[in-house]
């Protein structure tokens, strides 16, 4: 039977991110791709100004309708939610539509570079330590992985440093970590640990950095991951596919990577 995936994020009518991006290429992967939006916007927030509809308030509504129908999810994948509130919400999602068997992969969008996005406070990123705790795999970047432990973001590192940043997420969750702009020797990279197994794959640093890159990685190694890949060849090639979208994107596309035409060429 085909695997039904849930995605749990913001649909941006403008700009190639969240929902717009994982929906795509979920479905593109073979997945029955289902979605809860948390909220629409007219264009993500690059641009100089947007529009907001939160539709937490629909939320009861729309699980109502699904206990009815008797839907059930075989995996889950969640990105960027922007309230606390949906973490609950989130949590809901996965008591009541569980499918025997079910995978929850958790990207807790909410920081890079140091700094927390616009709108997010430690609050915030205190219910976010909480909701991993449900998740099989989560894929926070080296930022989010520092605010959910406490441990101060450093823009020069070693691998002792990583691997202290690991052994302290994983005292918050039983999952598997992910944790993505892991920069090494040049190279960067994500940083992978399971159980006691620590590995990382790195790669080409490229000199340049676009909007919904997380977003894509995050739908691409769901995919290959659901498609029996392991933790670090789904990492792998998550990198590459978005390593790939960078080089194709004109400078002038500002707003995110041109991603419709690498995954047609890779679904060929």
């Amino acid at each position: 039977m085909d695997k039904k995936i849930l995605t749990i994020q913001d649909l941006s009518c403008v700009g190639q991110c969240s929902l717009t991006v994982a929906l795509p290429i979920l479905s593109a992967y073979g997945f029955e791709t289902c979605v809860l939006p948390t909220a629409v916007l007219s264009n993500h927030t690059m641009f100089k100004q947007w529009s907001y509809l939160d539709l937490t308030p629909e939320v009861d509504n729309i699980y109502s309708n699904w206990k009815a129908n008797g839907f059930e999810f075989d995996a889950f994948l969640l990105g960027y939610l922007g309230k606390a509130t949906l973490m609950d919400a989130a949590e809901r999602a996965f008591d009541e539509f569980s499918a025997d068997g079910r995978l929850i992969v958790i990207d807790p969008v909410f920081a890079d570079n140091g700094k927390l996005y616009g709108g997010f406070d430690m609050e915030y990123v205190k219910c976010m330590a909480h909701l991993i705790r449900r998740a099989d795999i989560i894929l926070p970047n080296l930022t989010e992985a520092c605010f959910l432990t406490g441990i101060e973001y450093k823009t020069e590192y070693d691998e002792k440093y990583v691997e202290k940043v690991l052994a302290a997420l994983s005292g918050l969750t039983g999952a598997a970590l992910v944790v993505t702009g892991v920069e090494l020797e040049g190279k960067i990279g994500e940083a992978i640990k399971q159980g006691d197994k620590t590995s990382y794959v790195m790669g080409e640093k490229l000199p340049v950095s676009k909007h919904g890159t997380g977003d894509i990685f995050a739908s691409v190694f769901t995919a290959e991951y659901l498609g029996g890949k392991s933790l670090g060849e789904a990492a792998d090639r998550a990198s590459v596919f978005v390593q790939d979208c960078l080089r194709a994107t004109p400078d002038e596309h500002f707003y995110g990577v041109v991603f419709e035409k690498i995954l047609s060429a890779q679904r060929r």
